[in-house]
């Protein structure tokens, strides 16, 4: 009988939510299948007194904040380091895991589908609401509706080790701001399923990303440097003729807008980071998948 999935838990913090932190290490130490092991990151930040956690625990405090993708990345190295963990559960330090199985469920569906390569959580507030920018497909209506996706939430996922061994890990450059949609990218081009499981639950706080001071820049520059990175030549255009259109219209924020435009230019201006264009198949399913790469 094969063995299961060895689970890696890695949570990245900036030490500014030491509360949060603390209820979110002990719904992690409450799974009724614990982790293997666990890397919690202090991303520019010295890490609190940590509660005790089954499974190996390793800490690590970085000299300086490397961005989301750059901690995770520190993390996930960590991780695979070891040699004895083959699913990542990231989850973000202001979450919570309200139920006791999760673990458990997603150690199964790994071990159900071998090209699983990565599992988004549904992600709800303290009242069970799950907005809309939290549903990974154009229609989202309906939060528990249950099936693969094209995109997953930063918030709480679980990325398959072999998976990422193949696509390569989080663009650090990309600092805050899609750096979920490249790695999904290159995950679907690679032929790996990505899987929306609404059972997977994290529990987290009601938030506006614009809440971020580097919002407006980073998503210009970021989603520049994504299609320059992934898109066929001809998609180019048209992907950023689109974005652009409806960030006009959806833009209330004449400083947002400013911040906005000067991303834009950035992006088209520096390094990308490596161009690998998907190939029109992965441009076919993503569209059979319901979020062709140009909206």
């Amino acid at each position: 009988m094969p063995q299961p999935p060895r689970l890696g838990v890695a949570v990245i913090t900036m030490g500014n939510r030491p509360r949060e932190l603390d209820a979110l290490l002990a719904s992690v130490a409450m799974q009724d299948v614990p982790a293997d092991r666990v890397v919690l990151i202090g991303n520019g930040s010295p890490l609190p007194e940590l509660p005790p956690l089954p499974g190996e625990v390793t800490a690590v405090e970085l000299d300086e904040n490397l961005g989301c993708p750059g901690g995770r990345n520190v993390a996930i190295e960590r991780l695979m380091d070891f040699g004895d963990v083959d699913v990542v559960i990231e989850l973000d330090d202001d979450g919570l895991l309200v139920d006791t199985d999760v673990f458990r469920r997603i150690r199964d569906l790994f071990a159900a589908d071998p090209r699983l390569g990565i599992a988004g959580f549904r992600i709800a507030d303290e009242n069970g609401e799950t907005q809309r920018r939290h549903i990974p497909r154009l229609r989202a209506s309906d939060p528990m509706r249950r099936g693969p996706v094209t995109a997953f939430l930063g918030g709480g996922h679980a990325l398959s080790t072999a998976m990422l061994a193949r696509t390569g890990t989080w663009p650090a450059q990309f600092f805050f701001g899609h750096e979920e949609t490249d790695l999904a990218w290159r995950a679907v081009d690679d032929g790996w399923t990505i899987l929306y499981e609404p059972a997977l639950l994290l529990q987290h706080p009601k938030t506006s990303p614009a809440r971020h001071a580097v919002y407006y820049r980073n998503t210009a520059r970021n989603r520049v440097w994504l299609v320059r990175r992934h898109l066929p030549l001809p998609l180019i255009p048209v992907h950023l003729g689109v974005w652009t259109l409806l960030t006009l219209v959806r833009t209330r924020s004449l400083p947002g807008l400013r911040a906005w435009a000067g991303g834009f230019v950035e992006g088209m201006r520096t390094p990308c980071g490596g161009r690998k264009p998907m190939r029109w198949r992965t441009v076919w399913r993503l569209t059979r998948l319901g979020r062709p790469p140009v909206i």
